[in-house]
């Protein structure tokens, strides 16, 4: 299995990803792998770790989420390996819940996520998103 982390998708994923059809709520897992260090683009913030330029974020994030009527199901750092191998662990596991996969791209696209995602860029050496469904 190949992994590769990204910090934004390519466009034809962006595509395929919200060309799905709309069904219901939904969860999204987070792998995150952090930079040791910050990096804005303007070189503010260098004394920030990139977790801690990411958490900035995510304390904002959560109050979209929350605001569009998701929830914020878990949040914790990744502290081992039982099964399977990868060449690097991510560094923090996060669940998200939205509504529906429009409130999800209303979120993504708003100016309140684009005031923030500065934050999240800096911090971010990549992460999956993975849309799960619960099982009926």
């Amino acid at each position: 299995m190949n992994v590769v982390n990204a910090v934004y998708p390519p466009s034809d994923q962006i595509v395929s990803f919200f060309g799905a059809p709309e069904d219901g709520p939904f969860v999204m897992v987070n792998l995150l792998k952090f930079k040791e260090k910050a990096e804005y683009a303007d070189g503010s913030n260098s004394h920030l770790t990139g977790r801690e330029a990411y958490e900035l974020y995510g304390a904002e994030v959560s109050k979209l989420v929350i605001a569009l009527g998701g929830k914020i199901r878990f949040t914790g750092a990744v502290t081992g390996l039982l099964l399977g191998e990868v060449d690097d662990l991510w560094d923090m596991v996060a669940l998200a819940e939205y509504p529906s996969l429009e409130a999800f791209r209303k979120m993504a696209g708003s100016p309140e996520m684009h005031a923030i995602e500065h934050h999240r860029t800096a911090g971010l050496a990549g992460q999956l998103n993975i849309r799960t469904k619960p099982r009926d």
